[in-house]
């Protein structure tokens, strides 16, 4: 994979934005959950757009404008490493919802969202995200259930900090990629790169092609041409090497 081009100032959700297409509707999650005004506010207020790989969607210490969620692509939600190490919180995989809490809380930014590649993106506005908190049971529950999950990945993600077997590291950030409800999109095949999945982990590609080897044979994952095809999530989650 390419070096990453420095990413370009202001919102480069905004230079591209354009309305969602109907089938791009369809595959976001909570737009199902709501009802009469509720979806057609939602509809009107959604933007779509395209953001080339190295660039920065969240960037720490911003305004939070948007609700965002990945279309299609891969994301990476780490640290702002100017005062440390870069520590990478999660990967976020197509279907994906990201910064309800820092919306919720109309707060700046206390973390980067990077495209590790070229990658479809949709925003909704934070008032009206706020608007459907207000007006929506159905939203309110896709949030809370976010919210929910969100944490327990956190939670498992400082403990996959504390693993030294590269290969289970690899299975662990796979399971999280691979979350029916946090990546609905994904389904049984997550399309990646080695050396996407080596930004995401921490390891070098040559490291991680050994990993997914040793996860191949276990029966938990088959390598397949552009990706991943998930075989065993509980494995993934909780398996030993």
């Amino acid at each position: 994979m390419s070096a990453f081009r420095p990413s370009r100032p202001g919102s480069v959700l905004r230079e591209t934005a354009r309305p969602p297409q109907r089938a791009e509707l369809d595959e976001i999650p909570w737009v199902r959950a709501l009802s009469g005004e509720e979806r057609l506010r939602a509809e009107e207020a959604l933007i779509v757009g395209e953001i080339q790989a190295g660039d920065t969607i969240c960037r720490y210490g911003r305004t939070v404008t948007y609700w965002f969620g990945l279309l299609d692509g891969l994301l990476k939600m780490s640290n702002d490493d100017s005062q440390g190490f870069l520590i990478t919180f999660t990967g976020i995989a197509p279907g994906g919802w990201f910064g309800e809490g820092t919306a919720l809380k109309r707060e700046a930014y206390r973390y980067n969202v990077l495209a590790l590649r070229r990658s479809r993106v949709a925003g909704l506005p934070v008032d009206t995200f706020h608007w459907l908190l207000d007006h929506s049971i159905g939203f309110n529950r896709f949030v809370m259930n976010q919210l929910n999950e969100r944490l327990g990945q956190f939670i498992a993600a400082r403990e996959i900090d504390r693993i030294n077997n590269p290969d289970l590291r690899v299975a662990r950030n796979l399971a999280a990629l691979f979350h029916p409800l946090l990546s609905p999109n994904v389904g049984g095949v997550l399309r990646i790169t080695q050396q996407e999945l080596a930004y995401l982990v921490g390891l070098s590609r040559q490291r991680v092609n050994e990993a997914l080897a040793a996860l191949s044979a276990k029966g938990w994952i088959r390598v397949e041409y552009g990706g991943l095809r998930m075989l065993d999530l509980q494995a993934l989650r909780t398996g030993e090497l």
